[in-house]
């Protein structure tokens, strides 16, 4: 057995977090698979709580009912902000071991980075176009598509956010790649409505 694989072994249960409870050792394409779990708990909270664009309880309640409908966009942005914080740590805190065992800068099982930077997305997406049941889920899809893609493409500042040291250089490039996924959410659906309103 190769020094890398008993240094695995030893630190597996300390880097389950680190590779998305898993998710980040499926193939093909990790970071994918390791973006999905904000949306998965984004489905759970909008199917229990209601839709986070309505505030009224017309249409929007969850399994909790009335009661909850209200507090939908609230419980939303708790939700994604407890996945956030929890799997951004573990790449500050785990970074230096996740390289050392897979052996790479940036490696790909570790996707703790793709499911807090898709969390962040989620906490930055606008609320106003989710007010029915397929328009909350065009509006997820669209923002999961747009982090992929710019975590892929990674534009400028992203490659150069690499750069910093251990589990931070690990992360920074999709908190970015984030906020470029949300402004792009932002203005086509900003634009989208403001062309039906116009009609």
């Amino acid at each position: 057995m190769d020094a890398n694989r008993q240094m695995f072994d030893r630190l597996a249960p300390r880097l389950g977090l680190i590779t998305s409870l898993g998710l980040g050792r499926l193939r093909p394409a990790p970071g994918t698979w390791g973006s999905l779990p904000p949306v998965a708990v984004a489905a759970v909270v909008t199917a229990l709580v209601g839709l986070p664009g309505r505030a009224d309880v017309s249409g929007g309640t969850g399994l909790l009912g009335e009661a909850f409908a209200p507090w939908a966009g609230f419980a939303w942005c708790i939700s994604m902000t407890v996945v956030f914080v929890v799997f951004a740590l573990a790449c500050v805190r785990r970074g230096d071991e996740a390289m050392a065992v897979f052996n790479a800068k940036d490696p790909s099982s570790v996707t703790a980075d793709e499911t807090a930077g898709m969390a962040l997305t989620l906490i930055m997406l606008p609320h106003f176009p989710m007010v029915n049941g397929p328009l909350t889920v065009l509006t997820i899809a669209f923002a999961f598509v747009a982090f992929r893609v710019m975590d892929i493409v990674k534009p400028w500042p992203c490659d150069r956010l690499q750069d910093w040291p251990a589990g931070w250089g690990i992360l920074m490039d999709d908190l970015m790649a984030a906020v470029y996924a949300a402004a792009i959410v932002w203005i086509v659906t900003a634009w989208q409505f403001a062309r039906l309103n116009l009609a």
